[in-house]
């Protein structure tokens, strides 16, 4: 099978579960010897971090929640196998095409619809830039949020977010400090919620 022949398909899947289909469906491919019809299964996600408890945290997020990314040469059996056989899975992203039966009678179906090459790069190149990227913070503080100091010199003293630098990674804090409002700047690590 020629390489040019494949394509990428939008497969819907079961939100939360997309690892689980694409790492069913791969099983199948392999349990039914269909591995020249298929290049690569992806599920694309980034990675961001989110403060909690003072701590900087790694997460997984899903670019497109409910979708899975298939290079594939489409044959009947694999889009069975895809339709049927793979557990949180309910098929492609199709559009309605008048298909004509060799009756004379045009009869309107559901078509896998393949990306277009700009999508597909715009897609992979999202992937490949977050998987270069060390990832983006998640802040979930507000200004005028009460927060508590968990770290270096003004560790123990409670403040009011006055402003969020998320490209630095800092916060700015307002806390009395004997008798006075002192404008603090912090790690994201060295804050929590009240």
């Amino acid at each position: 099978m020629s390489e040019n022949n494949k394509k990428w398909y939008v497969l819907r899947a079961a939100g939360g579960k997309e690892k689980k289909a694409k790492e069913y469906l791969e099983k199948e491919i392999e349990r039914c010897g269909l591995q020249d019809l298929v290049s690569q299964v992806l599920v694309p996600t980034e990675k961001v971090y989110k403060i909690k408890d003072g701590k900087r945290v790694s997460q997984e997020r899903l670019f497109y929640p409910g979708y899975v990314l298939i290079e594939a040469e489409l044959t009947g059996e694999l889009q069975y196998i895809i339709r049927n056989e793979v557990p949180h899975m309910s098929g492609f992203l199709t559009e309605k095409r008048d298909v004509n039966r060799g009756n004379g009678k045009a009869q309107e179906e559901k078509v896998p619809v393949p990306l277009r090459e700009s999508e597909v790069k715009r897609i992979l190149g999202e992937q490949d830039e977050v998987a270069v990227s060390e990832g983006e913070t998640i802040v979930d503080y507000k200004i005028g949020e009460a927060v508590k100091i968990t770290d270096g010199p003004f560790s123990g003293f409670d403040g009011t977010v006055e402003e969020i630098v998320e490209d630095r990674s800092k916060i700015k804090v307002m806390v009395m400090i004997f008798g006075r409002k002192t404008l603090l700047e912090l790690n994201f690590t060295q804050v929590t919620k009240e």
